[in-house]
Parts: structure tokens; sequence; C-alpha cells
């Protein structure tokens, strides 16, 4: 998630495309399971659910809401390509995912992309970490949070995702002190450096590069590109991953299976990556599902309902440690996932959807003004 107050509209530069060396020309061979081979042009038509094979998946719309899960702050490279669709890519799969009304908002997937089509569904699942029941643990924060039970009931599906670490923590090296326009176009960047997979609804999708080919870009390409200080703070991690015993990306994954605060410390041990950003990679991608990223959203919140005597206090590394205690404390081993809906009741686009009572500022030390 960002961790700027407010959104930033501020226009990069536009990216200059990497050389040849870096970037390969987009011509992979595809495997795709639509029905008509002119589906791949660069436009996808309006009545795209007519003419794509759809799968539909075991997950309802409480389960999974695909406008309260891609576009609130934990991936920037899944786009609306679609009413009530978004396409995006899971490791080298690139697939779009839409609520079919016909089945009460049940989701469904299309393949468009792929190296081992047999794979597309396990690796889809895995990443919406479709394993866990997110109607159980509403009703286990439910019944001890009030507020909490009336928020799920309108902004249900706000699902936390199982991402691949290197590319989570890539993203959020990019989110630091920045906001959404930026953090897309510098996530689109580094995208770009891996193989084209296709074009969905004049949108563009990479498989999210290697770390091999993350090392070939210099920080004054990325500088050149508009990413500014965070340019040295990926070539920097890239670097400090290529040397770690075993390779990067298996160290990466192994901290998955480390206790959560062995997992943020190592984390922390790479230039550019705070108390924030290890947060965020560690409930997003490294199965930690009691990590809570205190940003300003979830300062406030925390502070409201949570730890009210610390209101009015600087956010400082301390306070904001208390704070995540406090919703650990309250919400148990998945207090993550219920951080992550709290937050995003507190973006803008997500308050029109509640009614004034539940709005953060209607509040004062737990009770309404």
């Amino acid at each position: 998630m960002p961790f700027a107050s407010k959104v930033q509209y501020v226009i990069m530069k536009k990216p200059q495309r990497p050389s040849p060396a870096i970037r390969p020309p987009p011509t992979p061979q595809k495997h795709s399971i639509c029905r008509k081979p002119a589906l791949r042009k660069a436009f996808i038509p309006k009545n795209v659910a007519e003419v794509l094979n759809w799968t539909t998946l075991n997950l309802p719309r409480s389960e999974l809401s695909l406008s309260l899960t891609f576009p609130t702050g934990q991936t920037f490279r899944w786009r609306k390509t679609g009413e009530q669709q978004y396409t995006g890519v899971v490791r080298s799969h690139l697939i779009s995912l839409k609520h079919l009304e016909q089945e009460d908002g049940r989701v469904a997937y299309c393949l468009h992309s792929s190296r081992n089509a047999d794979e597309a569904e396990r690796d889809l699942l895995d990443f919406l970490n479709s394993g866990i029941c997110m109607s159980n643990l509403w009703t286990e924060f439910s019944a001890s949070d009030e507020r909490f039970a009336e928020l799920a009931w309108h902004l249900g599906g706000a699902r936390v995702l199982r991402q691949d670490p290197l590319e989570c923590l890539m993203q959020f090296l990019c989110s630091s002190n920045n906001g959404i326009v930026r953090i897309t176009r510098m996530v689109e960047y580094l995208s770009g450096l891996g193989n084209y997979l296709g074009n969905v609804g004049n949108f563009s999708f990479y498989e999210f590069p290697t770390l091999e080919l993350l090392s070939q870009v210099s920080e004054k390409e990325l500088r050149d590109a508009g990413f500014g200080y965070r340019a040295n703070y990926i070539v920097s991690t890239v670097k400090g991953l290529q040397s770690k015993s075993g390779g990067g990306v298996e160290w990466l994954a192994s901290l998955r299976k480390s206790q959560l605060k062995d997992a943020i410390d190592a984390l922390l041990t790479l230039k550019g990556v705070g108390p924030k950003v290890a947060a965020c990679v560690a409930l997003f991608s490294l199965d930690h599902h009691d990590a809570i990223p205190v940003d300003t959203h979830v300062w406030k919140v925390g502070t409201t309902f949570l730890l009210p005597e610390v209101a009015g206090t600087n956010q400082t590394l301390k306070q904001s440690s208390r704070v995540a205690e406090a919703f650990v404390s309250k919400y148990g081993n998945y207090a993550g996932w219920a951080q992550n809906l709290l937050f995003i009741a507190e973006l803008p686009a997500q308050k029109l959807l509640l009614p004034a009572n539940l709005h953060t500022a209607k509040y004062k030390k737990g009770l309404l003004e």
C-alpha cells in the first residue's frame, strides 16, 4: 500500500525504452486458449466476455471483490480492462478476472497467455490466497468489533494477495514516500524489462523480470526514468539479494518459514527497506498474516479505536510498533487481514461506499462525536 497520506498526481518523465540487451523484443511464443486469434491484437472489443473462454472459480464476491482487492494498494500491476474485469500477470500467466453477475458475482478467469496452461489455475489460486476463508475471519473479527462488522458488510471481499516476494519487494521500494500515479509508472517500467506476454484493453503486460534482468539496469537509467532516490534503493537491493547465499529469490522465499520478527529484521538489511515496506512485503507475499504496515491511514485508525491515548502524538517508530501490537492483540494471528480492510475503508474511493457514520472522522476515542 502506498504510504503517502494523499495521492500525489505528479507526472513522471516518460520512461525511455531500455536497450535491447535489457528488454528483449516482444516476440515470445504464446499459448492462448482464446477462441479467436484476433484477440491477441492490441485492442480487445467491448464484447470480450462473449468471445473468451471463462472458467468459474469457487470464489463468490464475498470471498473476492476485484475492485476492493486490486486497485487498493497491494499491487500496482493489475489494470481494469472491462466492466468488473481486471487483468494482470501471475508468474508467466497473463490472466483476466471478472465477476459473473449471472452467478451472483462469482469470479471467473480467462487465460490469455501462458507457458504452461496446466499450471495457470493452480498458480492463480495460490496468488489469490484461496486457501484462506475470509468468511470465517470476518465472523471472528466482527464478533469482537461492531464497527468492523459494519465495514465488512459494505466492503466484503477485500482479500489479501499472496504475491511473488521479489515482485512485491520491488513494488514497495517504488512506493516509498510516493503517490499512486508515480508508483504505477515506476512499476510499469520495471515490469517492461521482463518478457512480453500480450496486450489486453490497450495495456501491455510483461512477466516480472528476473533478478538477473533487474541487475542489468543502472541507477542512472532508473533516475532518467524518474525514479529519483528510489533508483539507488532498487539497484542496491538487487545487489544485496544477489549476494545472498543460495540466491536472492530463494532467500526471500525462505522468509515465509521464519517468525515475523526475523523476517522483518532480515528485510531491513536491504537498502531502502524500512519498517512499513518490510511489513507490506511480509503481509502481501511472505505469509505473515499478522504483519501490520502502519502508514498514516492505519495510524489514524489505530489511535482512534485501539490506542486513543496515543492520539495526537508524533508517529515515531516506537509508537507505530505500539499501534501494530494493538492490532494483533485485537484481531489475533490474521490481524493483517483486518488491518487491510480498515485501511481500505480510509481510501477516498472506498469511503464513498460507506455511510457517513462509519467514517473515522466521525469518531473520537471510539465514540461518535
